[in-house]
């Protein structure tokens, strides 16, 4: 269960490359080093990159305008999120300073009667 396994790649023309772990006596790949595990060789013909074809996304002008107003839309509702944000602390922040602004008062009036 907790031995590795290595797949057998599938390039993008079908063609099946199996790993190669041992070279064959005389080649020059018999200079494989002793790290303590086998190396693999990659004899593939085609080194093009197979996503220099088309490029990764296609905008059509309708999916452009789609993306700019999810983009504005999002932009729009975060700002009101933090907006309100800010308004719920200065309005808790006023309360407190009046809140402490009338305990004050009564401390002072309760002080002056004695």
């Amino acid at each position: 269960m907790f031995r590795p396994r290595i797949p057998v790649n599938d390039t993008p023309t079908g063609q099946i490359i199996p790993i190669i772990t041992t070279a064959a006596p005389g080649s020059s790949l018999d200079q494989v080093p002793h790290l303590g595990h086998a190396t693999s060789y990659c004899f593939c013909e085609n080194r093009a990159p197979a996503a220099a074809a088309r490029p990764a996304v296609q905008l059509t002008p309708g999916a452009l305008a789609l993306v700019v107003a999810g983009g504005t839309a999002a932009v729009l509702v975060v700002g009101a999120v933090l907006v309100s944000m800010l308004l719920a602390v200065a309005i808790t922040g006023v309360s407190l300073a009046i809140c402490a602004l009338v305990v004050r008062s009564l401390i002072r009036t309760d002080a002056k009667r004695r």
